[in-house]
């Protein structure tokens, strides 16, 4: 009765396993199996910003639900709406602000000697992970796009947060 068929039957259920196959998290749904994780872009430039619902503004223009990149245009005048690098809306920006400290932190001189540590230890670590074939590890820049709906004023209020800049835009809704 031990050798074989109760062995694996007892080993295959996941509350006995030491480490489970897929991670869990509290929902249920397996760590990075998220549509959002899975199907999104490795090298972009722009954070994601998943809509929910379907978004349509008093003229009629609606917005499917989906996961879009979120851009800020050159000028900080506009958030531009796009998935697959086509554009599919223009949110108007009414706040920007960018993190002096962390800009003028640039130029200090502590920064620039912890600065170039960093680099030197990522340079050897990108050697280490060459020679056994890994990608290289490339430093991320905190990205970050929220949309939430405000019943007050019946508007979208957007959230953009890239680097050392945050934007917020709105869209009016029906």
């Amino acid at each position: 009765m031990l050798d074989g068929n109760f062995t694996q039957n007892v080993l295959m259920f996941p509350t006995v396993r030491p480490y489970p196959l897929h991670p869990q998290e509290t929902s249920g749904v397996g760590q990075g199996a998220q549509a959002i994780y899975r199907y999104s872009l490795k090298d972009s430039d722009y954070p994601i910003l998943s809509i929910v619902d379907k978004i349509t503004d008093p003229d009629g223009n609606t917005i499917s639900p989906g996961h879009y990149e979120l851009a800020l245009s050159d000028e900080w005048d506009f958030l531009i709406l796009m998935q697959t690098k086509n554009p599919v809306a223009i949110i108007p920006v009414f706040k920007v602000e960018e993190d002096k400290e962390a800009f003028n932190r640039e130029f200090d001189k502590d920064y620039q000697k912890i600065k170039k540590k960093r680099e030197e230890e990522r340079a050897k670590t990108n050697k280490q992970r060459a020679e056994v074939g890994m990608p290289p590890d490339e430093e991320k820049i905190h990205m970050r796009a929220t949309i939430e709906y405000i019943k007050n004023g019946n508007y979208y209020l957007i959230k953009y947060e890239r680097g050392t800049i945050r934007a917020w835009g709105a869209i009016k809704s029906l």
